[in-house]
């Protein structure tokens, strides 16, 4: 499966400011061509890249003041190789985070998902995120953790992933965050899932249903959107003046019906969301 994923953003920088950018595929993705530039009219900043034990890929420059252009552009081609989880790693995602308290539900996950465990268990974590939250753009807040998605029952895929996440930890499964870019998404945007850890294998849970799981490519993993954010700067004021992200799957045959038609690959009523899925 080939996709094809782009990121637009335009800044306005107040002063002198570290930017650090997650924007780029990850590095295990399959990338067959790529290209990522920052630039302020004339002038072509070269950034620095780091790479964090996930596999995400940091982006970080020292932008001036004035409006930087970013442009990102990637085509993907087949399926990321499966990495070897650690235990510290499964340790990690056991934790309470930020935006995953799993010490917070744990009452409630210990009470409702009583006995369930494995395949189940992510099953019915699943169903229950996505038939008891509303998928509300424009209402939640960037500060929004699980607890407060569990109690207003709204928000957007951020909060189902953190919400996921804290009731997997609770009942004792290891459970991440990624970002990711998403081919037939709508509205189109970042997107966020979670992910748990079973058998030795990482399953990626979408409880909005809004993006088929087959077709995701991965940007940034960690324990909740803290570790993820596209954008996070220090030092001097940033204002996001233009974001545009879009991603498809190319038809295997370039005729004007293929173009036409969503590939199955990306449409979000062909995934079965009861099965076990990887992000590849």
């Amino acid at each position: 499966m080939q996709r094809v994923v782009t990121a637009e953003m335009d800044l306005e920088l107040g002063a002198s400011v570290d930017l650090i950018f997650q924007i780029a595929a990850a590095q295990a993705v399959p990338i067959s061509s790529e290209q990522l530039t920052f630039t302020q009219g004339d002038r072509v900043y070269t950034p620095t890249e780091i790479v964090d034990q996930s596999g995400s890929r940091l982006h970080r420059l020292t932008g001036e003041p004035g409006r930087l252009e970013i442009r990102y552009e990637a085509t993907v081609d087949g399926q990321a190789a499966s990495s070897r989880t650690s235990d510290l790693e499964a340790i990690t995602y056991l934790r309470p985070s930020r935006y995953a308290q799993s010490d917070e539900v744990f009452q409630q996950a210990r009470r409702q998902f009583k006995g369930l465990s494995g395949h189940d268990l992510i099953a019915a974590v699943s169903e229950f995120v996505s038939t008891s939250t509303t998928y509300t753009p424009g209402l939640s807040q960037g500060t929004d953790s699980a607890v407060t998605t569990l109690m207003t029952g709204q928000g957007v895929c951020r909060d189902y992933a953190h919400v996921v996440i804290a009731l997997l930890r609770a009942m004792d499964m290891p459970a991440r965050y990624a970002a990711c870019f998403a081919p037939g998404l709508r509205p189109m945007d970042f997107h966020a899932v979670a992910e748990a850890y079973l058998d030795g294998a990482w399953y990626v849970i979408d409880a909005t249903r809004l993006a088929n799981r087959n077709a995701l490519v991965r940007i940034a993993t960690g324990r909740d959107a803290a570790d993820c954010a596209f954008l996070s700067y220090h030092g001097g004021y940033v204002g996001l003046q233009r974001l545009r992200v879009d991603a498809w799957v190319v038809p295997e045959s370039a005729t004007l019906e293929g173009l036409e038609t969503l590939p199955q690959a990306a449409d979000p009523a062909a995934d079965d969301f009861g099965a076990l899925v990887q992000i590849s």
